[in-house]
């Protein structure tokens, strides 16, 4: 099925279904973020859709744009791959309030281990909890790889992810993340969390949905 014939056959109440399922696993990575910092974190999904390959990368900032990008596969029912991407002024604004570290930044390689490892953890929370929530409301087994790191432009990260998906479907479910330390009035940092399931997979998540992939 290619993006107008989907566009066709998905209704706003299951884009809405797929936003609170995102909710839930916001609500679900916030309480962990929360834990781990020792700050009230509120993470928010203001809205999902589902984008061509083209718009995902135009959500990313354009093919040259160096971002920062959490990937990992997804195995189990639904077999498929996940980013988290953020600026790069986005990425290190995280970065710094979870480590305390001010000086921290993206812009200045090499990174320190501690701040690798906060994107990756951020990636792990991020990752199991929205799959959790989408595996509960959907009955699918999904399972997250361990989070790879990559800083790049954006159109060499996001097409590692497409080798295997470009020949049979053109787009992805985007889902807007936006994390908040509550404790502040700083501006919160928002990303894109893509999930690209893999050909045979989007069939069986929207058919969760209620959608009739098959026609």
């Amino acid at each position: 099925m290619r993006f107008m014939e989907l566009k066709q056959v998905i209704t706003p109440f299951q884009l809405d279904i797929l936003k609170e399922i995102g909710n839930i696993g916001a609500g679900n990575a916030a309480t962990a973020l929360s834990v781990l910092v020792g700050k009230n974190i509120d993470m928010k999904v203001p809205s999902v859709k589902i984008v061509t390959f083209d718009e995902m990368l135009e959500m990313a900032g354009g093919h040259d744009t160096i971002v920062t990008a959490v990937f990992l596969r997804v195995e189990g029912d639904a077999s498929g791959s996940m980013f988290f991407i953020l600026p790069i002024e986005q990425a290190t604004k995280y970065v710094q309030r979870l480590t305390g570290d001010s000086i921290f930044s993206f812009d200045n390689p090499p990174y320190s281990e501690m701040g690798l490892s906060a994107m990756q953890e951020l990636g792990n929370i991020l990752s199991g909890s929205y799959l959790s929530s989408l595996s509960d409301f959907t009955g699918l087994a999904l399972h997250p790889s361990v989070p790879s790191i990559s800083i790049d432009m954006a159109g060499a990260i996001i097409s590692y992810g497409l080798i295997e998906l470009s020949h049979s479907q053109d787009y992805a479910i985007v889902i807007d993340t936006a994390l908040n330390d509550e404790n502040t009035n700083s501006d919160c940092v928002n990303g894109h969390f893509f999930l690209l399931p893999d050909p045979e997979s989007f069939s069986v998540i929207f058919n969760t949905l209620g959608v009739d992939m098959n026609d």
